[in-house]
């Protein structure tokens, strides 16, 4: 078996280690968690279908105003569509998210960009619809 370069690339291992964690965090209705993998700051970039907003704090407000409990939160998956490298400490990471509840199923797709600070991978943008 030959591997890819992109499948040897610890960068993006660590990535999908991440994106697994989100998951692991949501599926058991943690969403501080779940935005444990966000960067932590007030200059954090989350676009939805509401539009804008800036900061980690504004961020997980949004998530626990629009997925109360865990109903609402339901069962999360992911399909990781596209890696690509912009820079040594920087990724963006394009993919398809649905969640299944009882409530109704949503679904859609993201993108982030995830930078490596302080050592580790955190998502400071995300654009989820």
């Amino acid at each position: 078996m030959i591997l890819t370069a992109a499948a040897q690339d610890p960068a993006e291992t660590r990535i999908r280690q991440l994106m697994q964690t989100q998951l692991e965090c949501w599926n058991r209705g943690d969403i501080e968690g779940f935005m444990g993998t966000y960067w932590k700051s007030d200059s954090l970039l989350f676009i939805g279908k509401k539009g804008l907003t800036y900061g980690w704090q504004a961020t997980l407000d949004n998530y626990k105003k629009a997925y109360p409990g865990k109903e609402g939160m339901g069962q999360l998956a992911f399909d990781l569509l596209e890696f690509k490298k912009l820079a040594g400490d920087a990724y963006f990471v394009v993919g398809k998210w649905k969640l299944t509840r009882t409530i109704g199923n949503l679904d859609g797709h993201f993108s982030i960009v995830l930078r490596r600070i302080g050592g580790e991978w955190k998502i400071v943008a995300d654009h989820s619809s």
